[in-house]
């Protein structure tokens, strides 16, 4: 959370992609008050879970207030943008927290191309999750569970993060920092130029 507290600005609605649960959507948009937190996913399930946590009473009573309503949103769907822009009004940030591993790799050049198009210069896209370095698993737990991964779903895994950030570079978004997280995940914070 405080990787996003220093790197996010202060003020704006950052659009949360493939939220899940809602879990985090909640966490994040108490801790970072300033910001209007607008999560989404395209499953029915996970939305109406995101809306079950949103009206949850939170850390504080009540609902979360700058937490929105769940935005029905499928980032592998072409013209997700569209529906973005259109909801979230040109964010000023992209958030995805363990989407990619999750996912085919056409999901991550979707999101990457739609980034591209979405983000207003200067404006970031935050990733989170496990990640390869140079081909290598950067720990026995994560080569595991990549392996466990790909036996569930071929078309999943974890990916390289040299090939992510040539999906940036190709959607005009520079990798600017790649932080170091617990349990052996990355923050990778790209930069719309």
């Amino acid at each position: 959370m405080e990787v996003l507290r220093t790197r996010l600005p202060a003020r704006g609605t950052v659009l949360e992609l493939a939220s899940g649960t809602g879990e985090h959507a909640v966490f994040l948009a108490h801790h970072l008050a300033r910001l209007t937190w607008q999560p989404s996913d395209r499953d029915p399930e996970m939305l109406a879970s995101i809306e079950a946590w949103r009206r949850q009473p939170g850390f504080r009573p009540g609902p979360v207030p700058n937490l929105l309503p769940p935005l029905e949103l499928d980032v592998s769907a072409p013209g997700w943008p569209a529906a973005a822009a259109a909801a979230a009004r040109f964010p000023i940030a992209l958030v995805c927290i363990n989407l990619l591993h999750v996912a085919p790799w056409e999901t991550a050049q979707s999101l990457f191309v739609g980034a591209g198009e979405l983000l207003m210069a200067g404006r970031l896209l935050f990733l989170y999750g496990p990640f390869k370095v140079e081909g290598r698993h950067t720990s026995l737990g994560n080569a595991a569970f990549d392996r466990s991964l790909r036996k569930e779903n071929e078309q999943w895994g974890l990916r390289d993060l040299e090939a992510v950030q040539g999906l940036g570079e190709a959607n005009r978004l520079d990798l600017e920092e790649v932080i170091e997280m617990p349990a052996n995940n990355l923050a990778l914070v790209f930069r719309r130029r």
